[in-house]
């Protein structure tokens, strides 16, 4: 080991240290609201309920009395390789805490039925996202992590949050931890949109080299290692979506980074992540991103798209006389449906549930409903006007 090695295995052990120490302290403050670490199955979250595993471990079985609630979201259109990791992983966690006798409950959000991916895409006709219309991220991520806050608050009246965020992660995510002041004498700070729930940063000051040194060189208190997770972000050529809870959050999903998010996102113009995987012999994936790259250019043919809004107002462009596209025609929702469930039957893999296509059935049969009230109601006034 060089003498620049070991000083960089030095701080790493005196920042883990650090952690070790504020997760410990903070878990026995005299108090009981409940934590919930956000768990994304990434990096960083992994590392974060691993020290909070490691530090119950190490405490009385009596001291044990804070509970703990591992949060993981699943928008519903996640990569199923990603996915099919975070569910093992779920299992796992939940397996062990019983086992060990831990105050740890492993809970994973969706969407609202209503407001699903493919609910809102193909029912209600909403275009594919874009950097400048992201509609997605608050119904699929925001909205179910927050009610499920806010749901404890209302049950303890107060929770404290644990993210496994980190300054050196990104300049953005610095500026943003940046301007939070927590609360004096306290490693808390509010959160900034949710009463009653303070956030917890843990890992702050550690470097992307000390999460991997420590995930690398420390077994997980639930058994096996993590390879399977080392191996994920190597395919994956690069790192994952984090756990959203706010809006300020909401560009770290679906930038231009290589992360392993949605399949079907098409904030991105090329999905990096899903090309990595397909080059390391994943190549059933590669009808799940010929369908997205087909879905980003199809959103652009105005004449799959509606002049109306769903409200029925037309809007315009800043030039007064050019119409803003509206939502998918009918038409081309059902053209989208039938490329979907085309791919789902190549790759074999649940894309869109029985429910989802249901519910959508009904938003077309809705809309269908308006439509002719819309084109009654035209005839109506150009009788009138013939007749005046």
């Amino acid at each position: 080991m060089t003498l620049k090695d070991h000083s960089s295995a030095e701080g790493t052990l005196e920042r883990l240290q650090v952690a070790q120490t504020e997760i410990r302290e903070e878990y026995l403050a005299p108090h009981s609201d409940p934590w919930i670490i956000g768990y994304s199955g990434g990096k960083d979250s992994t590392l974060l309920v691993q020290l909070v595993f490691e530090m119950l471990l190490d405490l009385a079985p009596g001291d044990r009395t804070r509970p703990v609630h591992i949060l993981c979201n699943d928008t519903l259109v996640e990569s199923p390789i990603l996915m099919a990791y975070i569910d093992k992983m779920l299992a796992r966690l939940q397996n062990a805490a019983e086992s060990l006798h831990l105050p740890i409950v492993v809970v994973k959000t969706t969407p609202d039925p209503d407001q699903t991916f493919w609910v809102n895409l193909i029912g209600r006709g909403y275009p594919a996202p874009t950097r400048m219309f992201r509609w997605c991220t608050d119904r699929m991520k925001i909205a179910p992590t927050s009610n499920y806050i806010r749901n404890k608050v209302s049950e303890n009246g107060e929770v404290v949050l644990l993210l496994g965020v980190r300054r050196a992660e990104s300049a953005n995510r610095a500026v943003t931890m940046n301007r939070h002041r927590n609360v004096a004498g306290s490693r808390l700070n509010p959160h900034d949109d949710m009463k009653g729930c303070m956030v917890f940063r843990p890992l702050i000051d550690m470097t992307t080299d000390d999460v991997w040194l420590l995930l690398l060189q420390r077994t997980p208190p639930w058994g096996g290692s993590h390879r399977e997770l080392v191996t994920l972000y190597r395919n994956a050529q690069g790192g994952e979506c984090p756990l959203v809870i706010d809006k300020s959050q909401a560009p770290s999903c679906g930038t231009s980074s290589s992360r392993f998010g949605c399949w079907i996102c098409t904030v991105v113009e090329k999905d990096r992540s899903m090309e990595g995987f397909i080059d390391a012999g994943y190549e059933n994936m590669e009808p799940l991103m010929e369908f997205r790259d087909w879905l980003a250019k199809f959103r652009n043919e105005r004449s799959k798209r509606m002049i109306e809004r769903r409200d029925g107002r037309i809007a315009l462009m800043g030039d007064g006389v050019t119409t803003v596209a509206g939502p998918f025609t009918i038409e081309a929702r059902q053209e989208i449906l039938t490329g979907l469930l085309r791919v789902q039957a190549e790759v074999g893999i649940p894309l869109i549930s029985a429910d989802e296509i249901a519910r959508i059935k009904a938003f077309w049969a809705d809309d269908a409903i308006e439509e002719a009230k819309r084109h009654l109601h035209q005839r109506e006034l150009l009788r009138e006007k013939e007749q005046t």
